[in-house]
């Protein structure tokens, strides 16, 4: 029988995750015991005081959010398995479970670039490596797809050691001076609820003048905001799977060396707080709001055309000098963008699924799927479903 601690905070999506993958390792080979010890009892008894509970204990493990200054050594010492859950700052010493945060900065700025935004803002915590290096990657993607520096904006003022607290005035102050239309990064789900409840407050319509877009995919954070928001989804119990594993091999002797367990993405979910084409032409936004909000209707390009007081021609010419493609191409993009988060996340049958997204007759819909998503929605739902 496995025992081990698990140091880190219950009250958001990731920690249960992450429990959920070494529970579903337990389920596969032999026992394991659980402690969830809560952060604040390092705060009060210091690291010394959780080694010596984990020995009175009998821990064959920890999995912690450690403070940088954390002595992780006395764990080895003792003859327990550390192993780090990013929180402030990547350990040397002992395996981290972290992410290539700069990857997913990069994905975000492309996913917002290509909706046409040319203004561009980050949330984050300050001196976080997680926060910092999303922040790091979403610039770096920005400045790459041809974004001035000018026209990137950042907020970072915020201690991760008050996750719960913000001061709203400099916040809003913030977003109040920002271009509107606006794409705003947050480094987590919690920093999006924040902007988004502080939009509401200022009358800034979401997504119209500021898109948000938050990591996690904490389904009650996400669910409870409004409007819905866009979160990037992290395959977090597979990382707790792996981590079970890694910590079978340590005890019997095995991986000496530390080594980190990555936790990937698993595509961005996008909700209503994104869900829009950034432009200031009139007759363009209001077939992109006609057709963002009845995707899942039958609607094709002479239903939004009837939503517009100009012709046909002009709205085709003026619609693709904003977005590039056609009302037509962009709705059927749109459509398999829908159908791609449906497939991860709801266990229907394809059929149903087409119904979900406006289309009555699906005999054409794995060709069209792989013609934008270069496989099958059974390939697709093979290769990414958690």
């Amino acid at each position: 029988m496995v025992k081990l601690i698990l140091m880190t905070d219950f009250t958001e999506k990731y920690a249960n995750s992450l429990l959920k993958g070494i529970l579903k390792y337990s389920h596969q080979t032999e026992p394991w015991v659980v402690c969830r010890m809560p952060p604040s009892f390092r705060k009060t008894n210091g690291i010394e005081g959780v080694v010596k509970w984990a020995l009175q204990w009998n821990a064959d493990a920890i999995i912690a959010q450690f403070e940088p200054q954390d002595d992780v050594s006395l764990f080895k010492k003792n003859g327990i398995i550390a192993i780090a859950q990013d929180y402030k700052q990547r350990f040397n010493d002992i395996p981290n479970i972290t992410s290539n945060y700069i990857a997913a900065g990069r994905k975000v700025a492309d996913f917002f670039y290509i909706k046409g935004f040319s203004n561009f803002a980050y949330y984050g915590y300050e001196n976080v490596v997680w926060s910092d290096e999303r922040g790091q990657g979403f610039r770096e993607g920005l400045l790459e797809n041809g974004v001035d520096d000018s026209q990137i904006y950042e907020f970072r003022k915020q201690s991760l050691d008050d996750l719960w607290y913000y001061e709203t005035q400099p916040l809003k102050e913030w977003l109040a001076a920002l271009p509107k239309p606006v794409a705003v990064f947050a480094c987590d789900d919690t920093r999006a609820n924040k902007i988004i409840e502080l939009c509401n407050t200022m009358s800034l319509r979401v997504p119209i003048d500021v898109a948000v877009l938050g990591v996690d995919n904490d389904d009650i954070t996400c669910l409870l905001t409004y409007p819905e928001l866009s979160s990037m989804s992290l395959d977090i119990e597979k990382a707790g799977f792996e981590t079970a594993e890694l910590i079978t091999r340590m005890r019997q002797g095995g991986a000496q060396e530390p080594y980190d367990i990555i936790v990937h993405d698993t595509g961005i979910v996008e909700r209503t707080s994104t869900d829009i084409f950034a432009t200031r032409n009139p007759n363009v936004l209001k077939a992109l709001w006609y057709i963002h909000i009845n995707i899942s209707h039958p609607i094709c390009v002479d239903d939004v055309v009837e939503q517009v007081p100009v012709s046909r021609r002009l709205l085709e010419q003026e619609f693709r000098k904003e977005t590039s493609t056609s009302i037509y191409e962009y709705i059927s993009r749109l459509r398999m963008n829908k159908l791609a988060q449906l497939l991860l996340t709801v266990d229907e049958p394809i059929e149903a699924l087409a119904m979900r997204i406006g289309l009555n007759d699906s005999k054409n819909l794995s060709r069209q799927f792989k013609t934008y998503k270069g496989m099958t929605p059974i390939e697709y739902k093979k290769r990414y479903k958690i």
